[in-house]
């Protein structure tokens, strides 16, 4: 995957959560489609997750089991040490996405900017392997990316961007008829410096049976 885990381990090192350019205090649209489409009870992963706040509002409201995935060990070590005990029974795993084999399945996932770092057919391949082995049937599968015009480059890496097309497009590529598009939402993100970002987010189900 782009960078490898000692470059994000050096990003989230050198800089506050709150300083870095994806944070969000309160993740409003990434809540707002999981509320839609998960129920208390099923399970939950978070991909690239990083030191994202969703978890944290997820448990305030009751959902889980949730699972969060990250390349970072120490993009985990924050989350982990904001979360407390409060974190315990989150299942924590340390993992490249593009070469992770999942364990169980999930009825939500959400990756909210890993997938627009995967310039290489090989990696999106990969990671179309651990989405197809982790989502049940019928379980949905919410995919945020820059827009088609959004940045070119974060964190210092290229990046593919995507209008919803074709990112149903690539998907439909890599799980051929497996993916469904159910929405898809345009969302700009202001930067801590005050900085705009263009994104979409969309929302697909498995329709494998």
């Amino acid at each position: 995957m782009a960078g490898g885990q000692e470059h994000w381990d050096e990003i989230y090192g050198a800089r506050s959560e709150d300083a870095l350019t994806w944070f969000e205090a309160t993740p409003s649209l990434s809540l707002d489609l999981v509320r839609t489409h998960l129920r208390p009870g099923e399970p939950f992963i978070d991909i690239g997750a990083g030191a994202s706040r969703l978890a944290d509002a997820l448990l305030d409201e009751g959902f889980g089991p949730l699972a969060v995935l990250d390349l970072s060990a120490a993009a985990l070590a924050v989350s982990r040490q904001r979360l407390g005990p409060r974190g315990d029974g989150i299942d924590w795993i340390e993992a490249d996405i593009t070469t992770w084999e999942p364990d169980r399945d999930y009825a939500v996932w959400h990756d909210r900017a890993v997938f627009h770092f995967l310039t290489g057919a090989e990696d999106r391949a990969g990671y179309a392997r651990a989405l197809a082995a982790a989502l049940r049937p019928g379980g949905i599968a919410i995919i945020a990316t820059f827009a088609d015009d959004g940045p070119e480059k974060c964190s210092g890496l290229p990046v593919v961007r995507y209008a919803p097309e074709a990112l149903a497009q690539e998907l439909d590529r890599l799980l051929p008829g497996r993916l469904e598009m159910l929405d898809a939402r345009r969302h700009m993100h202001i930067t801590p410096k005050g900085n705009r970002q263009s994104f979409q987010y969309s929302v697909f189900r498995n329709a494998d049976p």
